[in-house]
């Protein structure tokens, strides 16, 4: 089942909640181009590569879905939408690049009957893409997995992170699928826990061996020598391989490097961003206090009334702190300035 994907028959957008898991598996379906971005935005879905096609189909929704007479009209309606889509969250780069695809192909020159239908083929034509991506990621990351590895894994970056498949977590299933001996140490990832809720889940699902720590006891593990690799996906990766990630990436990347454990981060050429320089120039999302403050122990909240909290979304780990990153064109070690942009030019 892919994380999202578009209803023929309803012609509606649809996708795994999750928020509901691991406790129900539910499908939602987003009517409009504004409920794809409320999802994107409240974490119905999540991961850079999924929020990246849901906006896709979103903006594709809204194509079929304009009342406008003319074309010039509807690509007004379209620039709308998109706006909206691409307000839900601004750090990960898939999302803001799957908008401008779509829009791009909305400037042919054709009918607009056509052009809607055209937008619709995109959209699909991406999540297709999309698992393919995730297969070769899968292929080429398994070779940095030994049997008998134990791997420290941040976030969720499986299937549900994407359309299909994954991204890290893709290449720790291939590794087991290759007959690995593995087991994994699953970060909690607070506030929102989707290491305990979503990657916990998905091993379970695979048949995976692991235990979930919270994301402080990474270091005992680390320089126990309990864990020989760390992996881990991005949200933006910039120019010279600073990754932004899931908060708590970057204290786990260094812990990581004191102790000479390998460190790769896992993401599509996608997720790439050239055009910035380094880590401090991608925008940290920073959600609400509520993700913090809510947590309840037995049903009783574990803050004092009227706490304050702060809580950025993200975190960028310096490219210095990272031994490689897979992507699908190719595993990319340092120097990062080079051949990051050399190998994503590259053809497949």
């Amino acid at each position: 089942m892919r994380t999202v994907f578009w209803d023929d028959t309803a012609c509606l957008v649809k996708m795994i909640d999750q928020r509901a898991l691991p406790a129900r598996l539910e499908v939602v379906a987003c009517q409009n181009a504004s409920r794809v971005a409320e999802a994107i935005a409240d974490m119905t879905v999540r991961g850079a590569p999924a929020i990246g096609v849901s906006a896709a189909f979103g903006l594709a929704l809204a194509g079929l879905q304009s009342t406008a007479a003319d074309v010039p009209a509807w690509r007004a309606d379209l620039a709308s939408a998109a706006e909206t889509l691409i307000s839900a969250r601004p750090t990960a780069v898939n999302l803001a690049w799957a908008v401008h695809r779509i829009l791009r192909v909305a400037e042919a020159n054709l009918p607009l009957a056509d052009l809607r239908e055209r937008l619709l083929s995109e959209a699909q034509r991406m999540a297709d893409e999309d698992v393919a991506t995730n297969r070769r990621m899968a292929e080429l990351g398994s070779a940095l997995i030994q049997d008998g590895d134990t791997i420290l894994h941040h976030c969720n970056t499986g299937a549900l992170a994407t359309v299909d498949w994954g991204t890290a977590l893709g290449v720790i299933r291939m590794a087991h699928e290759q007959g690995k001996l593995i087991f994994v140490l699953v970060d909690e990832t607070r506030p929102r826990l989707q290491g305990a809720r979503l990657t916990a889940w998905e091993l379970q699902q695979y048949g995976i061996p692991y235990a979930i720590i919270s994301d402080g006891a990474s270091g005992y593990f680390l320089r126990s020598g309990q864990a020989q690799k760390v992996f881990f996906g991005a949200d933006r990766v910039a120019a010279n391989g600073d990754v932004a990630n899931k908060i708590g990436t970057y204290m786990l990347a260094l812990a990581a490097h004191t102790n000479d454990v390998p460190v790769y981060s896992v993401v599509p050429s996608t997720t790439v961003d050239l055009s910035l320089a380094n880590g401090d120039q991608i925008p940290i999302e920073e959600r609400d206090a509520d993700e913090v403050l809510g947590i309840q122990i037995k049903g009783e909240s574990v803050v004092p009334t009227g706490a304050k909290a702060r809580n950025p979304a993200f975190d960028v780990t310096p490219h210095s702190l990272l031994t490689a990153i897979v992507t699908e064109k190719g595993i990319v070690y340092p120097p990062f300035i080079e051949n990051l942009a050399r190998t994503l030019r590259a053809e497949n």
